[in-house]
């Protein structure tokens, strides 16, 4: 059975746009949008092996393609517990160090489940990182550190999106979440 990557990618894109965009969680993320420079791509993987290779694949495709800026490796059919998802991670940063893009590539992390540390399942706050499926989002940090130059108080960021989780309110979040999956204008 394999994945329908237009439904995945139209998605993922709603969320991007409706709310990573839409309520400014990354100030930095509309410019990429609207220079077509955001690669959205799905794995088929099944298993941590393989997604750790088209992980590599992509890794190495934004390392040679500059006309790509970030990359969204969304993986509906694998990591689909948050808890198995986290612990994936550190194979993650395996691989970076393995292909010494350590300090060259980042991996942001998001999943329908995401929860930070300290906080409940269903607090406001978890989904600034929350999204229609599990997804490595591949960051240059050389252009993530020029666009943080050129963004006044970023250490403010995390806190400005957390208030504006909270007067969301988790109900019109749970709902905004499902509407990029099933609102496919």
């Amino acid at each position: 059975m394999t994945t329908d990557h237009a439904f995945v990618i139209q998605a993922v894109r709603n969320w991007v746009e409706r709310l990573v965009v839409g309520y400014n969680l990354c100030p930095f993320a509309k410019r990429e949008l609207v220079r077509e420079s955001v690669r959205f791509t799905v794995s088929e993987a099944t298993a941590e092996e393989a997604l750790l290779t088209d992980l590599q694949i992509e890794l190495q495709r934004l390392v040679d393609e500059p006309a790509i800026e970030t990359t969204l490796l969304i993986h509906p059919r694998v990591l689909s517990d948050f808890m198995d998802f986290n612990a994936f991670l550190d194979l993650a940063d395996g691989l970076l160090a393995h292909m010494k893009l350590e300090g060259v590539i980042q991996i942001a992390t998001f999943h329908p489940d995401y929860q930070f540390a300290g906080t409940h399942p269903d607090d406001a706050e978890n989904y600034t990182n929350r999204a229609p499926f599990p997804v490595l989002h591949l960051l240059r940090e050389a252009s993530l550190e020029e666009a943080i130059d050129r963004y006044p108080d970023t250490a403010e960021i995390p806190e400005r999106n957390i208030e504006r989780m909270d007067e969301l309110g988790v109900e019109r979040l749970k709902r905004l979440l499902a509407s990029c999956s099933s609102d496919m204008s």
